[in-house]
């Protein structure tokens, strides 16, 4: 079936999709998404919420995470459906004096870099003790970071597209891509079985998958996908109400060494602990390249629980109703790719890892910039030409 010629088609619905659509859609083009299952049916429906500046390096990643976070504040007012919105703040924990010298030191260099002194703050072994009862004796302090929140990523997702509508927007689910090409007018035929969508630019916003979509118009993009398992507690009483995770996660996050068994540095095993709105929790993390493989590892989930006894010793008690894995769109520099490409009218936005709920509104933003020439910022350490020495 052909259709009508389209300003923008994005393709891939989760979380950075939805968002490009809303914010493309209130421009005033006619947007249509594309998406090969439901929306948030892959790797945004299968994370935590997290919107967090205290993991970001100092610099370009600082600056982006925290344009993104004062943008879903205001998308908290400004969206209908509410996406369970809360901005507690969030926590490092240090386990020895090593890692509290090297958390220090994190501090020094985000308010040397953002100049936001109130932003970070440094923590004694007391200050957690008065934080919650629950942490581990042999915790020596931490950082705080006061500007960090947390979404529910499922409804943020539903939250930005049904505000789309509201525009000149269509949504097509179970809509997989099949072929991507280009006209000899510049405009672009994207094929899904018997549907053939015209339109004048494309976003590839298909997060793992955008390898793929890439490969189509013939096109590398170094994304691989990044396993990552979560455990999902039964509802109780809170061990702590801000985002709380071990100074390790940034190790691991970042792909270097830290004091841990070898089984946990293995498959990247850092606590994190996220309160969510019904009172359950969620705990991770895990890291690994698996491929395409979402099936839960129990030895992992075993490593998770075991790692967040030593931080919350009294965890032992609690009950687990369910765990789940999903897949992180990794980059070498870990980085997103939000760029135009060597092919006028192709855009990718994707590659976030494990920041794409937090990054999201500002990816969104960003992109509906590009599409209209309007794009102030200085986006260039998104762009995909910094891969060309890794692949050459």
């Amino acid at each position: 079936m052909n259709r009508d010629i389209y300003d923008v088609l994005i393709i891939g619905g989760g979380i950075i999709g939805a968002s490009i659509a809303y914010y493309t859609a209130k421009t005033g083009l006619k947007v249509a998404l594309l998406e090969g299952s439901t929306l948030a049916s892959g790797t945004s429906s299968k994370c935590d919420g997290n919107v967090l500046l205290i993991d970001k390096e100092p610099g370009f990643d600082s600056r982006m995470a925290i344009k993104s976070q004062a943008l879903i504040s205001e998308l908290s007012g400004e969206l209908e459906m509410k996406f369970e919105f809360r901005d507690p703040g969030s926590i490092f924990l240090c386990a020895d004096d090593d890692e509290l010298e090297q958390a220090h030191e994190w501090v020094d260099l985000h308010n040397a870099e953002n100049g936001e002194d109130e932003f970070f703050r440094k923590l004694t072994k007391e200050d957690l003790k008065n934080d919650s009862k629950y942490f581990s004796d042999h915790l020596v302090g931490g950082i705080e970071c006061t500007n960090d929140s947390t979404v529910n990523p499922y409804m943020l997702t539903f939250a930005l597209v049904h505000q789309a509508k509201k525009y000149d927007f269509s949504l097509f689910e179970n809509t997989p891509v099949t072929d991507v090409e280009q006209t000899h007018d510049g405009n672009f035929k994207v094929f899904s079985h018997g549907d053939v969508f015209k339109t004048r630019k494309v976003i590839n916003a298909a997060g793992v998958h955008a390898p793929k979509v890439a490969n189509m118009v013939g096109m590398d993009v170094p994304i691989k996908p990044r396993k990552g398992h979560i455990l999902v507690a039964s509802r109780s009483e809170l061990m702590g109400t801000r985002k709380i995770q071990e100074f390790g996660y940034l190790m691991t996050k970042f792909g270097k060494e830290r004091k841990a068994s070898k089984e946990m540095n293995d498959y990247g095993i850092a606590l994190v602990h996220e309160a969510t709105e019904s009172q359950n929790f969620l705990l991770g993390s895990s890291r690994e390249f698996t491929g395409f493989d979402t099936k839960v590892d129990h030895r992992i989930i075993q490593l998770i629980a075991r790692r967040a006894i030593e931080y919350f010793p009294q965890m032992k008690d609690m009950n687990i109703i369910r765990s789940y894995a999903g897949l992180r769109p990794w980059t070498p520099d870990h980085l997103p790719v939000l760029s135009e490409t060597k092919i006028p009218g192709f855009y990718i936005a994707a590659g976030h890892e494990g920041d794409g709920i937090g990054l999201s509104a500002i990816t969104g933003l960003w992109v509906s910039q590009m599409v209209t020439d309007s794009l102030e910022d200085d986006i260039s350490p998104l762009d995909i030409n910094r891969f060309r020495e890794v692949h050459a």
